[in-house]
């Protein structure tokens, strides 16, 4: 009995904390969510200077980085404006086109270099924007997907262990009045009833 009512517990808790955490988020200010503006002329020299410098220093795994960097750059202002992503895509492809044999001559046949200059250069900037957006969309949608198994999970749980918990105070209460009527039919045949 013990081990059923601290089931139940456990799952009301976990229940509560759920919907605890959901109402929390809910109720977060607007005022606090702080939009980042992204300027496609500012985060393409930016990213194009980290290149150079990469470019300058034949370093192929740390090009590579600055690559994987950009990538998630293009993530990041995809989530804020996507015409300005398109726009600093655009201008970085340029550069990469233009340098293609400075970057070949020190990266050579290096497979991680070449794979994301690919996801980079091999389709037009729209492209590769509207492929990280879908991708992303995915991921928000696998997330929330995710989000609502658990929850459904967790309201599954609260249920079933509060199901159990009817069943065994119904099992108590049985037993309970099987003992009454025990007891009552001994005392009258104590008492020679």
């Amino acid at each position: 009995m013990k081990k059923i009512m601290f089931a139940v517990m456990a799952m009301c808790a976990i229940g509560f904390t759920a919907c605890g955490n959901k109402a929390q988020t809910a109720e977060a200010p607007a005022d606090e969510v702080e939009a980042v503006v992204y300027n496609a002329e500012e985060e393409a020299a930016a990213s194009i200077n980290q290149l150079t410098e990469q470019i300058e220093a034949q370093d192929a795994s740390k090009f590579q980085e600055v690559l994987t960097a950009i990538q998630e750059k293009i993530k990041d202002i995809i989530g804020s404006d996507p015409a300005v992503a398109k726009e600093y895509v655009t201008k970085v492809q340029d550069f990469l086109k233009e340098n293609a044999d400075k970057i070949k001559a020190f990266a050579g046949e290096n497979e991680a270099v070449q794979t994301a200059l690919a996801a980079l250069t091999a389709a037009p900037a729209e492209t590769v924007v509207d492929g990280l957006m879908q991708a992303l969309n995915g991921a928000k949608e696998a997330a929330g997907d995710a989000v609502d198994a658990v929850q459904d999970a967790a309201g599954d749980a609260v249920d079933a262990a509060k199901d159990a918990a009817e069943n065994a105070k119904d099992a108590a209460k049985e037993k309970a009045g099987e003992a009454v009527d025990a007891a009552a039919d001994q005392a009258k045949k104590a008492l020679g009833i």
